[in-house]
């Protein structure tokens, strides 16, 4: 079972509706024994860095974000939830996140002539090779809708970047774990074949 971390913000029902289209299992969930238990954990975002970050701890999950983590189940952060992994933003002035990862989520610049947000369809720059990309193709389109941008001290860990002003890291991966700042679950197959891909990893732990 993939547990879809309920933290009260982020599109936990069209993320849930695309596994189960694809014949996985998934389950929407607050519960810290549910979601450690789980072959694979998902923490998808929308909205606000800081009360992304409250509500997580309103509801006792930071610990379980991070020891999920840490015991190498599959995790996959969409969104926000791949923001949530590094230690800090800058939105509103700088906010802690769960600091997995040492990096900073900053914003776009409308003086580089880009418009703020950015929102619609954008290219993949294929990185470096792994599972949770199979069949992906460099130039492929995902979908975004996103302010700020997660730079990692570690470049070993960008997975894909996008060109936007600059090419910025559109996510992340480790031998267990997929981030990134696209929506998979608003990516059309481009997306739904990254969801069964982490969903499959997830199920042969």
């Amino acid at each position: 079972m993939i547990a879809i971390v309920d933290y009260g913000m982020g599109n936990l029902h069209s993320v849930q509706k695309a596994f189960e289209r694809l014949g996985h299992a998934a389950e929407i969930t607050r519960d810290a024994a549910a979601i450690m238990a789980a072959d694979g954990v998902v923490l998808p975002g929308v909205g606000a860095f800081s009360a992304c970050m409250e509500n997580l701890k309103r509801y006792d999950l930071v610990a379980p974000m991070r020891d999920v983590v840490a015991r190498k189940t599959p995790f996959l952060g969409i969104c926000l939830g791949f923001q949530l992994l590094f230690t800090e933003s800058e939105e509103f002035g700088p906010q802690k996140g769960l600091d997995i990862f040492p990096g900073r989520v900053v914003g776009f610049r409308p003086e580089n002539g880009t418009k703020v947000p950015h929102m619609g369809w954008n290219q993949l720059e294929m990185k470096k090779s792994t599972p949770f990309l199979r069949s992906i193709e460099n130039g492929d389109f995902v979908y975004f809708v996103h302010s700020y941008y997660v730079v990692p001290e570690d470049r070993s860990l960008v997975a894909t970047t996008t060109p936007y002003g600059n090419s910025f890291a559109s996510s992340i991966a480790t031998e267990h774990l997929f981030a990134c700042q696209f929506h998979p679950e608003k990516s059309q197959s481009v997306g739904l074949k990254i969801l069964g891909n982490f969903a499959r990893f997830a199920e042969k732990r």
